[in-house]
């Protein structure tokens, strides 16, 4: 664990409690640095709003704009949560900005604080643009504080973090739907049904307008690209650098926000081909993994998607390149106890890899309930104690094709066993 993590779990109570009288509490002390943020663009959403996130930044620092961005779970440092005009927010101003939170003696979560210490360090870093997103759901997130943005951004909704917010979509989706505000414009992903019908009740209720997929704007690939369209113009652009049929999806949100920025095409376009965000099937090529993959003339991915949803994307993905170029797939597979492995590992079946399961630091599924689960979904499975042996078997059996999945903690784990994966 890196040394700001290890401060922060030793100061404040490491439990989530979704609420933000705590929150406004805490703001208030600091002077309420949320009302003296750059224009905001605040990012919901069960998956995607990392990328669509990456993406909205992208673009703008291509367009010369200078842009804070909050994001978080980290992977490997805490800093990369706190993005300052491009660059990671150093240790000694993090270390200086939670002295002055600590020194409050308001009592706080560790979510709430890492949240109030980047609204601060962007209040008192000039830029032209902030862009937030929302850490768990979004009426009680701690980010929700903020009561003026620019847009409101919702990626699309589905189930995860059922202990927090239930097993009913269309509650899932009034808990993000909670960023709405009155005036803000709200850029809408492509979302089922009776997840759009609770969206579009609730900006009726607060009187925010709606830009939707689908409706008003869609993105789909077109000869090796990408082609976006509103109602207004026909964008023919370069395929997004981040990879997947879902990267199209968000990275056509976040062309509409950028649209609505005003940002010209040319930064659109370059801010495409430019983006980076780890652990998003990312290929692995360098450090102790990717060394071992190339070795054995074998592509290895990394994916943090931890949900039903998010493994339908990686299977789609996946699923793309096999047909492109077939090769024996294998998954190395490690996944928090209380996320839905079956719907997981069902979403995987069609892909007929072999699956690996391994163990992470923290509160991680035991290896071989996790191989009983892929099994129970017709996968054929066997429990690793770590990722090195995970690998070392798949390559051995012949796998030309390794995804390493099921969880951003391990993901982190991954990119943190070399410094030159570290995200920077």
């Amino acid at each position: 664990m890196d040394p700001i993590s290890e401060r922060l779990r030793a100061r404040h109570p490491q439990r989530i409690d979704l609420s933000l009288d705590r929150m406004r509490v805490l703001c208030a002390a600091l002077g309420d640095p949320q009302h003296r943020l750059p224009p905001v663009v605040h990012v919901a959403g069960t998956n995607g709003k990392g990328s669509t996130v990456a993406f909205i930044r992208a673009i703008a620092e291509a367009a010369g704009l200078k842009v804070h961005v909050y994001t978080s779970p980290h992977l490997v440092r805490f800093n990369e949560r706190i993005r300052l005009g491009g660059e990671l927010i150093g240790d000694a101003a993090l270390n200086d900005i939670l002295d002055r939170i600590e020194a409050l003696d308001v009592e706080a979560t560790v979510f709430e604080s890492t949240t109030a210490a980047a609204f601060v360090a962007m209040s008192e870093t000039k830029a032209d643009l902030a862009v937030v997103e929302v850490g768990l759901g979004g009426v009680l997130d701690a980010t929700n504080v903020i009561e003026r943005p620019l847009l409101s951004v919702i990626a699309p909704v589905d189930l995860d973090h059922a202990e927090f917010l239930g097993t009913s979509l269309p509650g899932v989706a009034a808990e993000k739907a909670g960023i709405l505000k009155s005036g803000a414009r709200g850029l809408i992903a492509r979302q089922s049904e009776e997840a759009m019908a609770v969206i579009e009740a609730a900006a009726r209720a607060v009187q925010a307008p709606l830009t939707v997929m689908g409706v008003d704007f869609d993105a789909w690939a077109e000869r090796g690209g990408m082609a976006f369209q509103d109602q207004e113009r026909f964008l023919d652009l370069p395929a997004p650098a981040l990879v997947g049929p879902h990267q199209i999806a968000n990275a056509g949100l976040a062309v509409a926000v950028a649209l609505e920025l005003d940002l010209p095409e040319t930064a659109i376009a370059e801010g495409l081909r430019a983006v980076r965000w780890p652990a998003r099937l990312q290929r692995l090529t360098a450090g102790p993994y990717g060394e071992a993959a190339r070795a054995a003339d074998a592509e290895l991915w990394l994916d943090g998607g931890h949900n039903p949803h998010a493994a339908r994307a990686l299977a789609e993905a996946l699923a793309e390149r096999q047909a492109r170029a077939p090769r024996p797939l294998a998954l190395i597979v490690g996944m928090l106890a209380n996320k839905d492995a079956g719907g997981f590992f069902e979403a995987m079946r069609a892909t007929g890899a072999a699956v690996f399961t391994v163990p992470f630091e923290g509160a991680a599924a035991e290896p071989e309930a996790l191989a009983a689960v892929a099994r129970g979904h017709g996968l054929g499975a066997a429990a690793c104690a770590s990722v090195q042996e995970a690998l070392e078997r798949a390559l051995r059996l012949g796998a030309g094709r390794v995804a390493i999945c099921g969880s951003l903690y391990l993901a982190g784990e991954v990119l943190g066993a070399a410094r030159e994966t570290w995200p920077d």
